[in-house]
């Protein structure tokens, strides 16, 4: 019979596929002797069984080994569950194998009754904690388990507030709360039509339904589907039952969220946050700013200095930032919960790099402990450091980084509009996990209440967004949609910027800079460069790209768009030229203009990148993307030809005038200008003309038609002038001392007569150049694998081609005969969800069948030429999943757009680390 419950004594503290995280660790604290309340756990398994029944029904004999164990910790703790002298009281918290914090449901106080309230009241001799421990567990309750919205709740709280004349529950007397508690189980009574449960196992098992259930819960599956946690990730939830101890039981009681570094920095200081006389969720959930962790070495002292040892054996423990609770119930420290601290790039990159020099992990481990994607981060801007305007408002900072939009209250609308394309920051007096979807539309976060560890926080910091926290001069008013600091009011709609790195609020957008590499990324990456034997290349098309790409690592450019340059607004006439051309001596014409301006172009590229290796791409698209559509072309020639004829209408009338007054006509305007008249008739005959081309050009399927190397060869002159172009920059920069590596690549090949076309091209004018600039040039000549058949003839095109580049965009429309704008607009995101495809194959590589034909081609390819150079330049050359598979077929290099080489620099090293476990996904 499946083993569905193990205590904290028993479980195994590395399983968090059974466990889930916070249970696994429970055990784990358990047994290296730290003061865990006793408890148990309930394993990820019981959880599928209940999701996969077709009524969610708890799997048969669950509640026989509940209920063992509770008779476990009654015996360890001297209490009785449901007991009226001694009660045992009981939290019920969710934990899956990956953290997601505050996604899925909590419950505490669990066992309260009238009875058990009672036996409490005269145990502790404190009514007041007593009444303030059964509403907290009757509103809880109500809500995760019977469905209660918390606004039934929270309208008879707010009245018992006001009544009372105090602004927060601390304020609140033991009449107050017993008064709380008894509108509170009414509201149960209205709401769902039954009583409060007074059976304390029936409270139990319905506990434990409630936390299965959150896993399939809105903000749940949403969390999991933006940070991408698969099944094989994580898959249900455990429930861990725990002994409730109590941080609100006077002022001699605490509660508190710590990190062993702070999550925002990445500094080796303690950071945390408490409150006393409260319970844990008061601090997570941003209901009252807690204090410092400083501050309790002044009012706890004794207390202070047993957490600091706390989180010292923490870290020294699991090797790793910790995220862990407490509480503190009369003089007594209980660590309560750890996990790997969510913290954003810039503390993951400290840290890393400092546990390295500290000796608490190795220069591979600081590489692994971080998620490659994570350093987008640091690439996102921060606020201009001149700006001159003076912040409407302070917080806490919480997360990081700076944004501006529009002030959105709801995170439902703050989901439709962000959705929409809007900047949206979402400010609410406190955020709940309910909000999850707000968060991920949104730029950024404020709210007034709140602290560090606040939910807000953690999930901002988790996403590498900004946020502001406890910004308590705010006054926030979800109802108008509007939000007062003194006299100025912030509208729903109103542009707002916040500073995640300060605190400060301002009122509309303030300009941002590009982040700069701190010292500890260089020294991180330096490591990975040191590790990887993938190169790092990047996709650039011009001379500042090229030399921004350098500055975030590249090693080179591995794709160099030539079309970019045709499209700048000066040569774009000498291209349409070009191609409106009726002879072969017209074109040459063109070309000849353009040829100095591509040659510059090659030029300042080769310069920046020096001696590193860049690829130029030959022309590849099909003609007709140079010229306007056939729509805009006769929109436009409809107003050309209106004014044509309204311009003569008007010098009809002009001379019609001057007949009926002769004696006025030095008054009278002049006739219409003849040069004028010229200039309209030009522009209609040159837009006739380009209306006839783009006519001819027009093509059914013009993405498999008359592009790439099919354009090299039916018109030579184009690709020879690129060449040429190529050859002489190169000639030029050796002529002033300049190292340089170019190598020509040939787009959409199918055949090696194709590159063999090509290649004498080159050849001639290899020799041309040679003799002109009298130097010998040094340069590769390749291919482009972005064909199918290309793909499958890659063993006789590497006779031709001295190094291969995967174009995965074209190849991965080939393959699965995707468009792409088309898929990922109307099919793919269902496909996804439905399980058809695990994911996009436009982001990271179909191992399955783009995957496959790599390693044909590369094998193949290198069975004709030893040492053939292969590598990537296609989107996935980005993507860390992606890079990990061309690390397996044996790439020498992937090359991407320059913000994402630190990623994929990263990335390089850990496929490198990982090679010896790492078997291809599947992609169904």
């Amino acid at each position: 019979m499946t083993k569905y419950v193990y205590a904290f004594q028993e479980g195994d503290g590395k399983n968090k596929k059974l466990l889930g995280g916070k249970g696994a660790n429970l055990c784990e604290m358990t047994q290296i002797g730290l003061n865990v309340p006793p408890g148990f756990v309930i394993t990820t398994e019981a959880c599928l069984a209940y999701l996969d029944h077709e009524n969610h029904k708890l799997p048969k004999g669950l509640m026989d080994e509940v209920e063992k164990n509770i008779k476990e910790l009654e015996k360890a703790t001297g209490k009785k569950f449901g007991g009226a002298k001694n009660p045992l009281l009981v939290s019920v918290r969710s934990g899956s194998a990956m953290s997601m914090p505050g996604m899925m449901d909590t419950i505490l106080n669990l066992g309260l009754n009238q009875e058990t309230l009672e036996g409490m009241i005269k145990q502790t001799e404190n009514e007041r904690f007593c009444y303030d421990a059964y509403r907290r567990f009757i509103q809880l309750f109500g809500k995760v388990a019977l469905g209660v919205d918390d606004e039934h709740f929270d309208e008879h709280f707010e009245a018992v507030k006001r009544k009372a004349g105090v602004a927060a529950d601390i304020g609140l007397s033991a009449a107050d709360l017993k008064e709380i508690s008894k509108l509170f189980l009414q509201v149960v009574l209205e709401q769902t039509g039954k009583p409060f449960p007074e059976d304390v196992m029936e409270q139990l098992k319905l506990s434990v339904k409630a936390v299965f259930n959150s896993w399939s819960g809105k903000r749940a599956v949403d969390y999991r589907r933006e940070f991408k946690i698969t099944p094989d990730m994580a898959n249900g939830t455990a429930v861990n039952v725990c002994t409730m101890v109590f941080g609100n039981m006077g002022n001699d009681c605490a509660t508190g969220v710590g990190f062993t570094r702070d999550p925002g920095t990445g500094e080796n200081v303690m950071f945390g946050e408490y409150l006393v006389n409260a319970q844990g969720e008061d601090v997570v959930a941003g209901i009252r700013t807690p204090k410092p962790v400083a501050a309790l070495e002044e009012e706890m002292p004794d207390l202070y200095r047993q957490l600091v040892d706390l989180r010292n054996k923490l870290e020294s423990h699991y090797h790793e930032v910790q995220d862990y609770e407490y509480t503190i119930e009369r003089g007594t420290l209980y660590c309560l919960q750890t996990r790997n601290g969510k913290m954003n790039a810039t503390a993951m990159v400290r840290t890393s790099v400092e546990m390295a020099n500290e000796g608490l992990v190795d220069r591979n481990q600081a590489l692994l402990r971080i998620q490659p994607e994570l350093l987008e981060q640091l690439l996102h801007p921060r606020l201009d450091p001149n700006h001159q305007r003076t912040p409407l408002a302070q917080g806490l900072p919480a997360s990081p980084g700076a944004a501006s939009g529009k002030a959105i209250f709801d995170a439902d609308r703050a989901e439709l509009i962000g959705r929409a394309g809007e900047k949206v920051i979402l400010v609410r007096e406190e955020t709940k996990p309910e909000d999850i979807h707000g968060f991920f539309a949104s730029q950024g976060i404020l709210t007034s209440r709140g602290g560090k560890t606040s939910h807000a926080a953690v999930v901002a910091r988790g996403m590498g967004k900004p946020c502001v926290a406890g910004a308590e001069g705010i006054a926030v008013n979800v109802k108008a949609r509007m939000a007062a600091i003194g006299d100025t009011v912030i509208n729903e709609g109103d542009t707002i910027t916040i500073d995640g790195s300060s605190g400060k609020v301002y009122v509309g957008e303030i300009p941002t800079v590009d982040p700069e590499f701190s010292d500890n990324l260089k020294t991180l990456l330096g490591w990975a460069d040191e590790v990887a034997t993938l190169k790092v290349m990047a996709n650039a098309d011009t001379p500042p790209a090229a030399e921004k790409a350098r500055s975030f690592g590249a090693m080179g450019i591995g794709l160099c768009r030539t079309e970019r340059m045709f499209n700048d607004v000066d040569r774009l006439p000498i291209v349409v030229d070009m191609i409106l051309a009726d002879t072969l001596e017209e074109r040459r014409d063109a070309l000849a203009k353009l040829l100095p301006i591509q040659r510059g172009d090659f030029k300042g590229i080769f310069k920046a990148m020096s001696p590193s290796p860049v690829t130029v791409r030959l022309l590849d698209p099909p003609m007709h993307e140079f010229l306007p559509t056939e729509s805009q072309l006769l929109d436009e020639l409809g107003h050309l030809r209106a004014l044509q004829t309204n311009m003569t209408g008007l010098n009809d009338l002009v001379l019609s005038l001057r007949l009926l007054r002769p004696g006025a006509s030095t008054e009278m305007p002049a006739p219409f200008d003849t040069l004028n008249a010229e200039l309209v008739g030009e522009a209609i005959a040159k837009k006739e003309k380009m209306l006839s081309k783009v006519r001819a050009l027009f093509e059914v399927n013009p993405m498999l038609g008359h592009r790439g190397v099919r354009l090299g060869v039916t018109f030579p002159e184009i690709y020879r002038m690129q060449i040429q172009a190529i050859l002489e920059a190169a000639a030029e920069c050796e002529k002033e001392s300049v190292a340089v590596e170019p190598e020509i690549m040939v787009p959409q090949v199918v055949s090696p007569e194709e590159l063999k076309i090509v290649k004498k091209m080159v050849d001639e004018v290899q020799a041309q150049v040679e003799s002109q600039y009298g130097v010998k040039l040094k340069f590769k000549f390749g291919t482009m694998i972005e064909t199918v058949r290309g793909a499958l003839r890659a063993g006789r095109l590497a006779e031709e081609a001295e190094f291969f580049s995967f174009g995965t965009n074209d190849l991965t429309q080939a393959t699965f005969s995707f468009s792409r704008e088309d898929a990922e607009n109307k099919f793919l995101p269902q496909y996804i969800e439905a399980g058809i495809l695990k994911d996009n194959p436009f982001e990271s590589l179909d191992y399955n069948g783009v995957g496959r034909l790599m390693e044909i081609t590369v094998n193949d390819g290198r069975a004709s030429r030893e040492g053939l150079k292969v590598g990537i330049c296609g989107e996935q050359g980005g993507h860390p999943r992606s890079i990990r598979f061309c690390h397996h077929v044996g790439l020498n290099y992937v090359s991407c757009s320059g913000p994402r080489v630190p990623v994929a620099r990263l990335a390089a090293a850990q496929a490198k680390l990982l090679e010896k476990n790492y078997t291809p996904g599947d992609m169904l």
